[in-house]
């Protein structure tokens, strides 16, 4: 597929190693390098700060998007491409979704675990066919990957979901994974009598 914008997840706080935030401005850099179009949550602060001044600082074209009341607490970026303030965080998912080719999560939150997830049960569902992927910095989903290989060794998900998301260690190879995607030829729902 051709990768044109990706939309990126990822923590309003910096986390405490300064790998997350190097890694979220690489792939911001990386992204303007390849013309690809960064669309995340708006913020200036934290690691959603970081990817999109990393991005702009290389010349490259940033959407975001951020709801009313997240406007002051997230502190609403005032250089970028495009910003659009939006009625709910409904409207937030909605918008990022239909101006994005493909999902990454950096390390982040309860907010990145949701956005994450919503996206990766629309695929599952065939509500989209854009590929998910979490970059693993430092290992920071490692435990997040062990649940879920528990949750397929369990029999809640199956091998074909579990499957659809992908994992990359450094913003190059997340990049070069989601640009090589292919849409699986079918959804993953089960149907009655299927396990």
């Amino acid at each position: 597929m051709t990768l044109t914008s990706l939309c990126v997840y990822c923590g309003s706080r910096p986390g405490k190693r300064p790998e997350y935030l190097a890694a979220a401005a690489e792939l911001g850099a990386l992204m303007a390098q390849r013309g690809i179009t960064l669309v995340y949550g708006g913020a200036s602060v934290g690691l959603m700060g970081r990817v999109a001044d990393a991005a702009l600082e290389a010349g490259g074209k940033v959407i975001g998007v951020i709801p009313q009341k997240l406007d002051a607490k997230e502190v609403a970026h005032q250089r970028l491409t495009e910003l659009h303030v939006v009625d709910s965080m409904h409207t937030r998912k909605a918008m990022m979704a239909k101006y994005s080719d493909a999902f990454v999560a950096l390390p982040g939150g309860i907010g990145t675990l949701e956005e994450l997830f919503e996206v990766w049960t629309w695929l599952q569902l065939g509500y989209h066919n854009k590929p998910v992927g979490v970059l693993n910095t430092r290992g920071y989903w490692n435990d997040l990957l062990g649940f879920l290989d528990q949750t397929q060794e369990e029999g809640f998900v199956g091998s074909e979901t579990r499957n659809l998301l992908q994992v990359a260690d450094t913003p190059a190879a997340m990049l070069d994974l989601l640009g090589r995607w292919r849409a699986p030829s079918r959804t993953q729902w089960m149907g009655p009598g299927e396990t």
